[in-house]
């Protein structure tokens, strides 16, 4: 099993929805997608197994993956939703407030941790300008262990929270990642961040309104064969901006995480070949 289908702890919630260990959850073989993706589930110069089957959220990777000859393909939806069919009430406030802002962040490979460059004063100007309720910050560790970054936005004035680490090669995994980040959004009116992202479809997901502006700074040694800013801005330009039309918000956001593939337990032991044979 590759690794990153560890990541945020997601072979975890599957393992718990299939009534399976949860601690030490039993092998995907295959790849899990860990995140929502503009290409074809991962990135460009990912390497496979050959006959690996590719577990992606949505049929669009899917397609992408198609139309770049890969085969193999089986959408199953994204665990998130799982998850939240598991924890309906887990973080559920009488009333929402605020706004839940997740900074674009750098990645755990080597020399390559945190290394973004963008002005961050004049990302914090901008958000102080466009939120009227309080703003509590989501940096990934990788920012969150800078710092400078850190103490540019606690001086700001916001909250800044880390929600941990998503794990690297089996290690560090915080299988709470997940957990953690959808009690959060329930308590939140608002989700931003300063690019399309993950975090913006789950928090549309767990009921908040989105919001995707300001720098979306660099990332050192991004590559290009994503597409880039420009292709997001192509492709979901209903996900951008301050004022996003929520409606549309929502059904983006259930096509990404595939709320369609969503299977029953019995399916997903089935798929992932994890009934027991005596």
């Amino acid at each position: 099993m590759h690794h990153h289908n560890h990541y945020y702890g997601q072979t975890h919630i599957l393992a718990r929805y299939c009534g399976l260990d949860d601690e030490f959850p039993p092998r995907i073989r295959g790849y899990l997608q860990h995140g929502w993706n503009v290409g074809c589930g991962w990135n460009p110069v990912h390497e496979f197994f050959d006959g690996a089957w590719r577990y992606v959220w949505s049929d669009a990777p899917r397609r992408r993956g198609h139309s770049l000859g890969r085969r193999d393909y089986h959408v199953v939806g994204a665990p998130f939703l799982y998850l939240m069919d598991l924890e309906p009430d887990l973080g559920v406030v009488p009333e929402r407030r605020g706004t839940l802002w997740f900074l674009f962040h750098g990645w755990e490979a080597a020399g390559m941790s945190g290394k973004i460059a963008g002005n961050h004063a004049r990302l914090i100007d901008e958000i102080k300008d466009t939120e009227t309720e309080p703003v509590t910050i989501s940096l990934y560790y990788t920012e969150y262990e800078q710092p400078e970054i850190r103490r540019a936005y606690e001086e700001a004035g916001f909250e800044v929270i880390c929600f941990g680490k998503r794990g690297w090669n089996y290690e560090g995994t915080d299988r709470e990642f997940l957990y953690k980040q959808l009690a959060a959004f329930r308590g939140f009116k608002r989700v931003a961040a300063n690019r399309l992202s993950t975090a913006i479809f789950y928090g549309v997901a767990a009921g908040c309104v989105p919001a995707v502006y300001g720098d979306a700074m660099e990332l050192e040694g991004d590559n290009p064969l994503f597409g880039g800013q420009s292709r997001i801005h192509r492709l979901w330009p209903d996900m951008l901006g301050k004022d996003i039309d929520l409606e549309a918000a929502r059904a983006v956001t259930d096509d990404e995480l595939g709320r369609a593939y969503v299977m029953p337990p019995a399916e997903m032991r089935m798929l992932f070949d994890w009934n027991h044979r005596d």
